[in-house]
Formats: structure tokens, C-alpha cells, sequence
């Protein structure tokens, strides 16, 4: 697929997420069953913005340690500090950080915010690829489990994956929990 393609895509994705929104109120509750069966593992999400749906409050049930992801800069994986529930530095691209004197942490869950999704497990991100990046490093260490987040609204009939996409264990929408049949093949 072409970048103009998955652009197109990304775009199409988004504006239907601006448009239909989705019920918060869904994502916790759905987000917090899938999260059940990892209770004492490490959980790392996201701090959401720019209409995402939002992880923070399944994630402060969740009953282990908890971290989000530091962009440290362009195309190298995530670092992900420990998160106290409280204090957040600015960081590149908008996004929300703890601080440089939190713990690096290594996730064993990883709530991943995503623009798109389908039902085979893929994703379009924002374009920078730092979770495939960051779940290909971390797959290699030990099982990690992706779980997509998102409104129903953000999902496409299909999405060509490409040899270094990473494909999502779980996607978790205002309406359900889907479990991709078959990944496609990498």
C-alpha cells in the first residue's frame, strides 16, 4: 500500500471518529474486561488526545504496575516510565509523559491508540511507526499482548498489511471485544 493510500485511509478513519465519537462509558468498561486476565502485569497505555478514546480509567483499576510510552525521537521505539497516576511532562507531538526520574519499565500489556483498525487485527497508526517498531522489540524479548483502542466508528472492511506492521492480539471498542481470527501473515 502506498503512503498517499494509507493516508487516505488514516484520514477516512479519523473523520468518521470526529464525526460519530463513540460511548466512553463502553471503552472503560470493555477495556477493563480485557484487562482482567492480566491483573499484576506491567500496563502500559496511553495518555489520550486529539478525540482519542480514552484508556486512563480501566487502566487506574488495573491492578499492577502501570506506564506510558516516551517518544525519545524520530524512528526508534517507545521508552516507557512508570506512571504514578499523577504527574505528566509535555512531550513531542502532543503527547503526555511521566516524568524523566520515573522507572523504565518493560510491558508485558501495551493499550495501543491506533486511527484505524480491522477485524484481522491491523492498524493504521498516525504515520510515525513507533509501536511496530516498539512491539517487533518487545515481541522479541517475550510475550507482550497488543490491545488496540478504539471507537466502533474507526473501523475499515480491510487493511493491506505490510511486512513490518505488527498485528493487534486484541481490539477493544465502545461496542465490544474483538479477537482477530487470523492474523494476516507476516
Amino acid at each position: 500500500m502506498s503512503a498517499a493510500e494509507k493516508s487516505a485511509l488514516r484520514q477516512q478513519a479519523l473523520a468518521a471518529r470526529e464525526r460519530q465519537g463513540g460511548d466512553q462509558a463502553g471503552i472503560t468498561r470493555h477495556l477493563g474486561a480485557a484487562l482482567e486476565p492480566h491483573a499484576g502485569k506491567i500496563l502500559s497505555g496511553y495518555w489520550p488526545m486529539r478525540g482519542e478514546a480514552d484508556p486512563i480509567p480501566a487502566m487506574r483499576a488495573h491492578s499492577g504496575p502501570l506506564c506510558l510510552p516516551v517518544v525519545t525521537g524520530k524512528a526508534v521505539a517507545l521508552v516507557f516510565r512508570a506512571w504514578d497516576g499523577d504527574s505528566l511532562e509535555p512531550g513531542p507531538f502532543g503527547t503526555s509523559h511521566p516524568p524523566e526520574s520515573s522507572s523504565v519499565l518493560s510491558p508485558q500489556i501495551l493499550i495501543v491508540p491506533l486511527a484505524a483498525f480491522d477485524r484481522a487485527g491491523n492498524r493504521i497508526g498516525y504515520g510515525g511507526g513507533y509501536y511496530d517498531r516498539t512491539l517487533e522489540l518487545l515481541r522479541g524479548q517475550g510475550p507482550v499482548t497488543a490491545i488496540g483502542l478504539a471507537f466502533a466508528s474507526q473501523e475499515l472492511p480491510s487493511i493491506p498489511a505490510e511486512g513490518f506492521d505488527q498485528p493487534l492480539d486484541l481490539i477493544v471498542t465502545c461496542r465490544e471485544i474483538i479477537r482477530p481470527v487470523s492474523p494476516t501473515p507476516r
